[in-house]
């Protein structure tokens, strides 16, 4: 694997490499810290990369600009800030994951099982077949606007149509859907391109209001990870 770190701060930086070297063993072939916008740009655009490790503050500067800037290159990022309250708009960019600082070695390892996860398949889940009434039926991901639970199974809800009942969990279904979707709570998963706003309501409790008027409930985690 080949990674790369944007992240101006030096001793951060430092550390991230540390943790990542410490987790990936021999997995690793090299990690690059770079600790300016314009140094990761230069040598990414240069280098063939698996993973970048972004903090979207760069010396005052938008992490965000240097991924639209090498959009034409074919690595996956997760973003590592302080910056909670553009998790949604990372995701929209395509990200692997968002981790939250402070954080610590096994919120990485989370991070990185993901990314090495995908690294392994070939792409993302398109279509996920379910059967029904005898027939089996091929449903578009991107059709899907949330999924549910059912104990072993998970139930998923498309526009204008009756829920298709899908025989992996929420945990499996999970890791090979494309990033735009994240679990908001233990038992939804939901895309985020289909969420209009979030509702904080009394006694800590919130809600993601879809584009369908639907509201599901986001555990107090998740909104933290996510919304703020």
């Amino acid at each position: 694997m080949h990674i790369v770190i944007a992240e101006d701060e030096k001793v951060s930086g430092r550390r991230l490499k540390r943790m990542v070297g410490e987790l990936l063993g021999e997995a690793l072939e090299e990690c690059v810290l770079t600790h300016s916008m314009e140094e990761c740009l230069s040598y990414v655009s240069q280098h063939s990369i698996d993973l970048l490790l972004l903090d979207l503050n760069l010396n005052g500067k938008d992490g965000f600009t240097l991924l639209k800037e090498l959009q034409e290159k074919k690595f996956q990022t997760i973003v590592v800030s302080a910056n909670t309250d553009r998790a949604i708009e990372a995701f929209e960019l395509g990200i692997t994951d968002f981790i939250a600082k402070p954080y610590d070695t096994t919120r990485l390892a989370k991070a990185l099982n993901r990314f090495s996860g995908r690294l392994n398949r070939e792409q993302e889940a398109q279509t996920l077949v379910v059967k029904n009434c005898g027939e089996r039926l091929f449903i578009p991901v991107s059709s899907i606007i949330y999924i549910s639970g059912a104990k072993d199974y998970s139930e998923l809800h498309c526009s204008k149509e009756p829920a298709y009942l899908y025989s992996k969990s929420l945990e499996n279904l999970h890791q090979i859907l494309p990033a735009r979707f994240i679990r908001i709570h233990k038992s939804y998963i939901v895309d985020t391109t289909k969420i209009d706003r979030v509702r904080v309501y009394g006694g800590g409790r919130y809600r993601a209001h879809l584009c369908t008027g639907e509201e599901l409930p986001i555990s107090r985690a998740k909104y933290k990870q996510f919304f703020t």
